[in-house]
């Protein structure tokens, strides 16, 4: 496992914490398939519970754009598809995932934040998910099954920052609690966790998660594979820039 990603194991409960805290843990390359790497792992090793945390500032900032300037439209859209593999294989994990976010969750992070089937977000946390601002559709479906199709559509068509108690009053958030509470939540978790069998907690996740892995697969390929997309995303994060007086 990379540095990039620490993996400590308590019993049944998996600990997965992003570790590149100079950068907001962004998903670049390496931390996506590590990421990606210990779900799969947890999956087989009789993890019953995964539990994901950010050092540093964030949970987790999104897309990391660290060397955008050499990227290439296709090192962008694999990007794009090795993440959308990820908060797949997180979404249709076999047992609880716990995700304890703070700090500023955009993009791809408040993806991966939503993906898990508990939420708990730090006094305030700030979420964004602007990927439509550049033409971008990753895992919107799964939204809506979090959240409906109204607070879907309202969060990605304004592209606007939403505080931890909107996310909860959307269920975007499952819960809002100081990061000096998170450790009885993970206890708590994990005793509720063992309330199934294996398999009857696997049977449970399996059929409560609305499986539309290929249909977003395929959304996310015809939304990045028309011309332009680098541009699209520059062109984002230099609006981006001027309006927090960076450029």
């Amino acid at each position: 496992m990379s540095e990039e990603l620490t993996v400590a194991r308590d019993g049944a409960v998996t600990h997965l914490t992003l570790n590149r805290p100079d950068i907001a843990n962004a998903l670049g390359p390496v931390l996506t398939e590590s990421l990606l790497d210990a779900v799969h792992t947890a999956a087989q090793d009789g993890t019953r519970l995964l539990v994901m945390e950010g050092t540093g500032k964030s949970f987790c900032s999104g897309f990391d754009l660290s060397g955008f300037d050499d990227l290439s439209d296709g090192d962008l859209v694999l990007r794009l598809l090795r993440i959308e593999t990820l908060l797949q294989a997180v979404y249709h994990a076999p047992f609880p995932t716990l995700a304890m976010g703070h700090g500023r969750i955009f993009g791809a992070g408040a993806d991966l934040f939503s993906a898990c089937s508990q939420r708990v977000a730090a006094p305030g946390t700030q979420f964004r998910m602007p990927g439509l601002a550049f033409g971008i559709v990753l895992g919107t479906r799964r939204l809506v099954a979090r959240i409906g199709q109204d607070a879907a559509r309202n969060i990605q068509n304004e592209t606007r920052t939403f505080d931890a108690a909107e996310a909860k009053g959307y269920n975007f958030a499952s819960d809002i609690a100081d990061p000096s509470e998170w450790p009885g939540i993970v206890e708590a978790a994990a005793q509720a966790a063992q309330t199934l069998s294996v398999e009857a907690s696997a049977a449970l996740f399996t059929v409560t998660a609305p499986d539309m892995r290929a249909q977003d697969m395929a959304d996310l390929v015809k939304s990045a594979s028309i011309p332009g997309l680098k541009d699209r995303i520059g062109k984002y994060r230099d609006d981006m820039r001027r309006a927090a007086g960076k450029a």
